[in-house]
């Protein structure tokens, strides 16, 4: 396991702002502080440690020039894959740890950066890089083509106005029937909330595949 302090920002707030506007503008040459500062719009001391910060993820090569990670983050089909990448590469000691660090709760997080860095546990270290990793990890996109599938089906059903199983959504209630092995079969009836949010569902028959269908 590597001795090397994870990526952060003390300023991690400026992770998603950048990340946002990185989107959106053109791809520099090279990403320098002058890019920074002119096309993204964020300068001062706290937003020079991005660049930095994009080289440990991957985002940037040691010389500033833009990577190819750096170009598929840009491309709405590949960005949330792009940052995932870059989530595992930069917090590769924790990942190490735990290979599902992204799915962990906030004090399950802290508790991995702490056993990685030998940091206190309310150390302002701890928690930046904790705070950086998530905010890195609010663009990431972990599913495979499997759930991608899946989203695209239940986005179909929503707007037709039914939930999953083919009921109603309004009912708050789907349906699965569900086969195993030696024939044997049963029905699950799940309370599906009234929501609109594709990645509640999403979330739900996930957890359905990992559980129940092995």
């Amino acid at each position: 396991m590597s001795n090397e302090t994870p990526p952060y920002m003390n300023a991690y707030g400026t992770i998603g702002k950048a990340l946002k506007k990185i989107k959106t503008a053109q791809t520099p040459p090279r990403f320098t502080q002058d890019f920074l500062a002119t096309k993204l719009d964020l300068s001062g001391g706290g937003a020079r440690a991005l660049i930095p910060f994009l080289k440990r993820t991957g985002f940037l090569g040691s010389d500033g020039v833009p990577t190819d990670r750096y170009k598929r983050f840009r491309n709405p089909g590949q960005s949330g894959k792009a940052a995932a990448e870059a989530l595992r590469e930069g917090y590769k000691a924790l990942y190490e740890v735990n290979e599902y660090i992204h799915d962990a709760s906030d004090d399950d997080l802290t508790g991995i950066v702490v056993q990685v860095t030998g940091l206190d546990h309310d150390s302002p270290t701890a928690k930046c890089i904790t705070s950086s990793f998530k905010a890195l990890k609010d663009f990431a996109v972990f599913d495979g083509s499997e759930e991608d599938v899946t989203s695209e089906e239940t986005s179909k059903k929503i707007e037709n106005g039914k939930g999953e199983g083919g009921v109603d959504e309004k009912s708050e209630v789907g349906r699965m029937h569900l086969t195993k092995g030696l024939g044997l079969s049963y029905t699950i009836n799940l309370n599906l909330p009234a929501t609109s949010d594709i990645k509640v569902f999403d979330s739900i028959f996930k957890s359905l595949r990992e559980h129940l269908l092995k």
